[in-house]
């Protein structure tokens, strides 16, 4: 009995996911600061720098959680594709697809806000979907890997929106931007303005994206869809043995994995720029998704949190420049916790089997 109760707690050590979170985000952290000793700056005086500049005043926190938001849900998109077995690297051409289409319907038509918003969010959503049940299905019907799928898919969505913006209706004269969005489309909320400042773009962002990261919590783990979905992850040959439509499956994966990223994309326009921009590259939410998916350990309510904490490197990290320190060393960071965040799985692996060795021997 006494080995029993050793063995369980040296397996909810491996697999204790939270706990190799938060090693890998100091250890992130650790490296940063000898970046910035290197670099001939004071590690506490800039990580305060940062701190302060995410907590110091109503109006960073309100740009932290803006910030958070399109990344929250395009972690989201990525870390259920993740459960499901797939990698969906496309969420970055999904968000713009989403955003395009959210700009589209939002100045295109004009009506009440109480259809107008939920209207915009559900097109972009759609869009979204079938951009990425394309890769879906593209896998599921001629096995084409996913992960080149969306690659390609990314830079069609890239160049598409170039293209409207430069030479359709949405086209601004004089202008890199399209056209804004007209109020009734916007997600935006006025009466905090007073206490955050006019020019913070706080908005029901936020809001939408824990809503959405419950509901997808509660088809995977509730649900006879996310079941399947997870069984087809974790072994699609028993899943297909099981009677599960296998490539049904990747299909509907890939497709809610697109919507989620889409209505990222709805919700940067609707709530903070009221346009889209000509791109000179891809913004990049689509692939620091992947970190906070990584990070969140493809846990649907973790990736909340993996989300707000990525927003605030982001935001906060810019005000490390008032005191000298280069901004640069957010993504240090970040790229550091993410490979610790890997590495910590091979770590993980490498001591079950040690523990399994030592235990056949045990037994021997």
């Amino acid at each position: 009995m006494v080995d029993n109760i050793k063995n369980k707690k040296k397996f909810s050590l491996a697999d204790n996911a939270i706990l190799f979170s938060l090693i890998s985000i100091v250890l992130g952290l650790i490296v940063g600061a000898i970046a910035l000793v290197l670099a001939g700056e004071d590690p506490i005086v800039a990580y305060s720098a940062m701190i302060e500049g995410v907590f110091g005043k109503p109006k960073f926190i309100a740009w932290t959680i803006i910030r958070s938001t399109p990344l929250i849900l395009t972690g989201l998109s990525i870390a259920f594709a993740f459960k499901t077995g797939l990698f969906n690297i496309g969420a970055e051409g999904q968000f713009i697809v989403g955003a395009l289409v959210a700009t589209m319907v939002g100045s295109g038509i004009e009506l009440p806000a109480i259809i107008h918003i939920p209207l915009t969010l559900l097109v972009a959503a759609l869009a979204g979907a079938i951009w990425g049940g394309f890769a879906g299905w593209l896998k599921s019907k001629f096995g084409i890997n996913e992960v080149i799928a969306t690659i390609m898919l990314n830079w069609i969505a890239f160049y598409l929106s170039n293209f409207m913006i430069k030479s359709t209706w949405l086209a601004r004269p004089n202008s890199e931007a399209s056209i804004s969005i007209h109020d009734s489309a916007s997600i935006g909320i006025d009466w905090l303005t007073g206490l955050v400042g006019p020019a913070t773009k706080v908005n029901w962002g936020i809001v939408i994206s824990i809503i959405l990261v419950l509901i997808i919590a509660f088809v995977l783990f509730k649900t006879t869809l996310g079941f399947e979905l997870r069984g087809v992850g974790y072994n699609k040959f028993g899943a297909e043995y099981g009677g599960i439509n296998v490539s049904s499956s990747i299909f509907k994966s890939m497709a809610i994995a697109g919507l989620l990223a889409g209505i990222a994309g709805a919700i940067q326009v609707m709530g903070v720029s009221n346009n889209i921009t000509i791109l000179a590259a891809q913004e990049g939410y689509g692939f620091d998704g992947i970190a906070v998916a990584l990070i969140a350990n493809s846990n649907p309510i973790g990736v909340i949190f993996s989300g707000l904490l990525f927003g605030a490197f982001k935001y906060g990290g810019t005000k490390m420049q008032a005191v000298g320190a280069p901004s640069e060393v957010v993504n240090i960071v970040i790229g550091s916790i993410v490979y610790f965040i890997a590495l910590s799985s091979v770590l993980r692996m490498l001591y079950v089997k040690m523990r399994d060795k030592k235990k056949k021997g045990g037994n021997a």
